[in-house]
């Protein structure tokens, strides 16, 4: 069953994210909000909890290429009445999580290590190789009672050894540790289909346009 994003919500996942990634926070632009990511294939990010006049003004008013426009609903919604410089992204889905992921007592198969960083309020696991390669990572940022899943990979030559759920299973201890049982994050296509086993359930459709350069 999916979800009304809220404002507050909103807020929320984009601070985690910007701290995540060590980016200016979020500020307040009518209605949603606006980040100054600053990256050569994203300049900005303008983000909506829902389809709106503003979101329709940006989409008209803006000519830059890599600034990017995201809402909170489908694209079957607005695609037809946006100009058609932009050009639409791969799907994301929001997903939520509030009660214990459906992970059994998994192990660290022999020949990996872990890894922990801490900055802020951003926990990042690593699961190395024993040859130094980075098998798998991810992160979770705390703000508030929410605890924001991010950037979170398995490498293709590493997969199918349980490696993503050991990973999500260590993330979700630092967020129980701290009494945060209100789980969130924005999967891909493929991601929803792993988060789905682990008892994640969507939330919202997350569409993101882009003006890419010629």
């Amino acid at each position: 069953m999916e979800g009304q994003v809220s404002v507050d919500l909103l807020k929320k996942w984009l601070k985690a994210w910007s701290l995540s990634r060590k980016l200016p926070l979020p500020v307040l632009y009518k209605s949603g909000f606006k980040v100054e990511v600053g990256d050569e294939k994203q300049k900005e990010r303008y983000v909506f909890a829902e389809l709106n006049d503003d979101f329709f003004q940006l989409a008209e008013s803006i000519d830059e290429p890599w600034i990017y426009l995201k809402v909170c609903t489908s694209p079957d919604h607005f695609i037809e009445d946006i100009p058609e410089k932009w050009k639409l992204q791969p799907q994301g889905y929001m997903m939520s999580c509030s009660h214990p992921m459906n992970i059994d007592d998994v192990i660290l198969p022999s020949g990996y290590n872990v890894k922990y960083e801490q900055y802020d309020s951003t926990s990042i696991i690593r699961i190395v190789a024993e040859n130094g390669e980075e098998a798998s990572a991810g992160r979770v940022v705390l703000v508030d009672d929410l605890a924001v899943y991010d950037r979170i990979i398995t490498h293709e030559s590493h997969r199918r050894k349980g490696l993503a759920s050991f990973l999500m299973k260590e993330l979700e201890k630092i967020a129980l540790s701290k009494d945060i049982s209100n789980n969130f994050l924005v999967a891909t296509e493929q991601g929803k289909l792993l988060y789905e086993t682990l008892g994640w359930e969507l939330y919202s459709v997350y569409t993101s346009i882009v003006i890419p350069s010629t």
